[in-house]
């Protein structure tokens, strides 16, 4: 099976994975190997879907331009 290898992780990230693996009661490895397979699993349909849905929700709504407020906001 192919391998990969992921070079200069801050040891915040690993430490971080290395709860997470605890937490799920897998190894290192395991852990990230999950996390990686789960993160591929999101299709294009699953994309095109989630778009649709966010566009129906939003869509022919009247929305004000922020950058007034934000502007004001910077200016305090």
């Amino acid at each position: 099976m192919p391998q990969l290898l992921v070079r200069d992780l801050d040891l915040g990230t690993i430490a971080r994975l290395k709860a997470s693996a605890r937490q799920h009661g897998r190894s290192l490895q395991g852990e990230v190997k999950a996390i990686l397979q789960e993160a591929t699993t999101f299709s294009i349909a699953q994309a095109q879907k989630v778009s649709e849905q966010w566009h129906r929700r939003l869509g022919g709504g009247a929305y004000s331009d922020s950058a007034g407020v934000i502007r004001e906001d910077r200016e305090r």
